[in-house]
């Protein structure tokens, strides 16, 4: 198995293989901030996919002053705030609305999952009560609270992917997790007040 350093350069070089190698060990990570990001499959995929493009494209320029791995998640975080921005822009559509087909109308529906155990399931409806919650949160907040306590980068690596001080990375993550805390409490009381 060659070095990161060495598939590096010779993608630098333009091997392609080599790439394809440090894509293959990089995937993962890759989609899974996507996917904290975006808090969907389809648009983690795609803006993974738009990463990596984006990394081959500018690998001659990525001079080894930090880690691979650093280099490409910072990619990965500014093409979802970029495309997190424009989705600000659009308009959002709703899911009660009507889907018009030429047979008429129907309600959106989301896609069923696979019947699961109970542990499963419960496991399924946190992740997406979080995912909910770290949506809610502003970009910057959402970028520090996803490399931190999700992916568990270091604050010197957040502040080095973010291209900030780590005052700003410590700061941003006391305000991130604060809001997070504000909205768990905000829904238990208005849980409270209703039963």
């Amino acid at each position: 198995m060659l070095l990161e350093e060495e598939l590096i350069t010779r993608s630098q070089n333009g091997d392609i293989d080599a790439f394809e190698e440090l894509v293959a060990r990089y995937e993962r990570k890759v989609y899974a901030i996507a996917y904290r990001f975006m808090g969907n499959p389809e648009d983690a995929s795609d803006l993974a996919q738009e990463a990596f493009l984006k990394a081959f494209q500018s690998i001659n320029g990525f001079r080894q002053e930090a880690s691979f791995s650093t280099w490409i998640c910072r990619i990965v975080s500014n093409v979802c705030r970029d495309q997190l921005r424009k989705a600000k822009r659009q308009s959002h559509n709703s899911l009660d609305e009507d889907v018009w087909l030429e047979e008429g109308s129907v309600k959106k529906q989301l896609q069923d999952a696979k019947p699961t155990p109970d542990e499963l399931y419960e496991r399924k409806e946190l992740n997406e009560y979080l995912q909910g919650l770290i949506n809610n949160l502003s970009p910057e907040y959402k970028m520090v609270v996803v490399l931190r306590d999700i992916q568990g980068y270091s604050y010197e690596e957040i502040a080095q992917i973010l291209d900030c001080s780590l005052g700003t990375v410590k700061s941003r993550l006391n305000r991130a997790r604060k809001a997070l805390r504000d909205q768990i409490n905000l829904e238990s009381v208005g849980k409270g007040g209703r039963e």
